[in-house]
């Protein structure tokens, strides 16, 4: 009797991403709102972020992100078999952002959907893009998180609109010889949805007088109890992606967390027993880019040689919903 096949391993062919030029500083938002630079950085590790020009779509961040990977890929846009887009941003609420980003590549050969996870987003995308490319049905899958989440942010409220940024950022997956993703572990809890949510928009409270001014059309957040709920979710999916693994935090050489809030990452540090030195930090420049996050942090790693050839990386975050998700990878 022959032992079964292995399955291959499904790993990262090409990358890529995008911010808008505009950069927003905190001494910026001084003049806006309540609150200071020193304020900013103490509470969140922010100094900046990069905000869309009005008239801007998220698709339009995701176009160029999404045609440096697949040129860094080698991959045809003919030769898409998928594309994933990871937004709670999308251009409209229907068609699918996927399927307008197909349309400006040429993809025609890709079947499209959106994915909706919040700030988990790129990470559900590629657990989801593996197991298609694990059926073998598929051989190159584009996955894309993107986010304009200024148009979605009220300005005049200092909680939140210090946190946001926009951009993109893709990755092409496929079968690879070596590297490659080895464990995952993802979840929610929709108990907690409404700690972090924008009320207005859809089916519940559709767009009306009442609801502009009610402002159900800007994101609202609980950020203490937020705060409590995602540190907890995200140690505990990096220690079980670890685990499944069969490796030990010793043995991983960089961990790129969702770039909320620097508080948080050093506390999901703290309960996983992973050194601060360990981890991957962008979110100075940055802010939150929600499902466009941990993408971007990834290719400023690769790029700046934080993360090498043969290093094991676990991407970890988590989002409104609440949703997390985790991935451990070897970086080939």
């Amino acid at each position: 009797m022959t032992a079964a096949a292995k399955p291959p391993r499904i790993g990262i062919l090409g990358m890529g991403m995008y911010v808008p030029p505009k950069v927003l500083t905190n001494h910026d938002l001084e003049k806006m709102v309540d609150t200071s630079d020193d304020w900013i950085i103490s509470r969140t590790g922010i100094k900046e972020r990069h905000i869309a020009e009005p008239g801007t779509a998220t698709s339009d961040l995701a176009f160029p992100a999404a045609e440096e990977a697949l040129k860094n890929s080698g991959i045809a846009p003919g030769d898409l078999d998928l594309i994933i887009m990871a937004t709670t941003t999308p251009d409209m609420l229907f068609p699918s952002t996927a399927c307008l980003l197909q349309q400006r590549l040429g993809a025609v050969n890709a079947a499209c959907f959106d994915l909706s996870a919040a700030c988990s987003g790129s990470v559900y995308a590629l657990i989801t893009a593996q197991q298609f490319l694990l059926s073998g049905r598929f051989r190159n899958v584009l996955v894309v998180g993107a986010e304009v989440l200024s148009a979605f942010v009220d300005w005049t409220d200092r909680s939140t609109c210090i946190l946001f940024g926009d951009g993109a950022g893709a990755v092409v997956l496929g079968p690879v010889a070596r590297g490659g993703i080895i464990a995952s572990d993802m979840g929610a809890d929709g108990a907690q949805a409404a700690l972090l949510c924008m009320p207005g928009g859809g089916s519940k409270y559709p767009p009306s007088y009442q609801s502009i001014d009610q402002r159900l059309h800007y994101l609202q957040m609980s950020g203490g109890d937020l705060f409590k709920v995602a540190v907890r979710r995200m140690a505990d999916s990096t220690k079980r992606v670890i685990a499944q693994a069969g490796l030990s935090v010793d043995q991983v050489s960089c961990f790129i967390p969702h770039q909320a809030n620097l508080r948080i990452i050093e506390s999901v540090a703290k309960f996983a027993d992973v050194p601060m030195d360990k981890i991957y930090l962008n979110l100075q420049r940055y802010g939150n880019t929600s499902a466009a996050s941990n993408l971007i942090a990834l290719y400023e790693a690769v790029r700046d040689g934080v993360v090498k050839p043969g290093d094991k990386v676990v991407l970890v975050a988590f989002g409104a919903g609440l949703t997390w998700a985790s991935v451990l990878l070897e970086w080939a």
